[in-house]
């Protein structure tokens, strides 16, 4: 049994009962578990298992697959600021996608759950601006290796999209809403 921090990336229907999760967690990385029962009415997992929140879980590791078996979740930041405003969710979820495409599964890195905890805790009390998510994506670019700001000057964007063959599509129009708002927010 692995006890881990763990931040709640997306969550699929499995079955009638039991849903699939995804994690970044500090200790074992981008995890996928079996939350068996979990949409039962008086499932243990109940209210626990909701997109951006910040949870410690406890699984049972699979040796046959990288779906492993979650065992319990204490809730501990569920974040709820980032539901207030649109643009912060979609700024989360853009987040949430670039991370997925940017890390391997099971890939241990803690650099990466801190960015996400910050990253979250700051749309937890701040409109996201289009500095934000530079700023996430520079960081994010440097903890995969591709990104030194001392020598390059290039957009970290652009060199993780040609490390990963592709950016979320959910990048430009993020990006054109964030700078409509920041626009109208000047006048």
């Amino acid at each position: 049994m692995e006890t881990s921090a763990a931040i709640l990336l997306r969550k699929r229907k499995f079955s009638d009962t039991s849903l699939i999760v995804s994690w970044c967690t500090e200790s074992l990385g981008c995890v996928q578990t079996m939350a068996k029962g979990a949409r039962r009415p008086k499932s243990p997992f109940g209210g626990k298992l909701d997109l951006f929140f910040e949870a410690e879980i406890s699984i049972v590791l699979s040796r046959k697959s990288d779906l492993h078996t979650l065992t319990e979740v204490v809730l501990k930041n569920p974040f709820p600021g980032i539901r207030t405003n649109y643009l912060r969710t979609q700024t989360a979820a853009y987040f949430v996608e670039l991370i997925e495409l940017c890390t391997e599964r099971d890939h241990r890195e803690p650099e990466l759950f801190g960015l996400l905890r910050r990253a979250f805790g700051y749309l937890d009390v701040n409109n996201p601006t289009p500095r934000v998510v530079a700023h996430f994506e520079t960081e994010l670019a440097r903890i995969a290796g591709v990104h030194d700001q001392r020598r390059l000057k290039a957009d970290p964007a652009f060199a993780l999209g040609n490390l990963f063959g592709r950016l979320p599509l959910s990048r430009t129009p993020l990006l054109k809403t964030l700078a409509r708002e920041a626009k109208e927010i000047s006048k």
